[in-house]
């Protein structure tokens, strides 16, 4: 089991407690959690990658206990072993295309992947030397997707991937997400609120406030 949690309870200060399925999840697999605004799916996202400690439970990623690394071990795993596409791609703008994804692989100690052979399969290879401010937003996506992927993570977390995509891209974006993490062999979590993607995968949890 790759990914495996277990009773997970938060507790954001003066809101009610949240309770959170339990998720199993192999290399290869994927599943879709589903929520509307305030549910909690983003509190579930942090917690899964480490950013947040539960109050309870457990995350544990290819055997390994999140919440027993020190901060510094704890911030090194992620950046080996966690990919995340957050709903906007907070790149750095100072510095061109390729070189966010350089930075990402700078900080790991893993070798990771081609860069150009990554950019080539997400199709913006002709970006690499482009400033970020010149893309588009679903060039921009692209990119967060491939700086996710850089350093060929166990884990791969979206946050809202297609929030802001008409339907012929968010299927692109999603379909992209799962041929990525089937090629380097990373569990996928999609955490979404839209619909549509539910479509794309067998397996689902939705989570709801209590």
């Amino acid at each position: 089991m790759l990914l495996y949690t277990s009773k997970l309870k938060f507790t954001h200060p003066g809101q009610p407690t949240l309770f959170f399925p339990d998720i199993k999840l192999d290399s290869k697999e994927a599943i879709v959690i589903l929520g509307q605004s305030g549910s909690g799916k983003t509190t579930l996202l942090n917690l899964l990658a480490g950013l947040m400690k539960p109050q309870s439970g457990e995350v544990l990623l290819d055997g390994v206990d999140l919440s027993k690394l020190s901060s510094q071990r704890l911030d090194q795993f992620r950046g080996d072993e966690i990919g995340i596409v957050f709903q906007k791609p907070h790149l750095i703008s100072a510095i061109s295309v390729m070189e966010n994804l350089e930075l990402a692989n700078y900080f790991s100690k893993k070798s990771g992947q081609n860069l150009m052979t990554l950019l080539t399969e997400l199709g913006i290879a002709q970006k690499a030397n482009s400033s970020v401010l010149t893309l588009s937003e679903g060039e921009a996506q692209r990119v967060s997707i491939a700086r996710a992927l850089v350093n060929n993570p166990k884990l791969i977390l979206a946050d809202e991937p297609t929030s802001s995509l008409d339907d012929a891209h968010a299927s692109a974006v999603v379909e992209l997400l799962k041929s990525q993490a089937e090629k380097i062999g990373a569990a996928l979590v999609i955490v979404t609120h839209d619909q549509r993607v539910k479509a794309h995968f067998s397996k689902f949890v939705e989570v709801t406030a209590a």
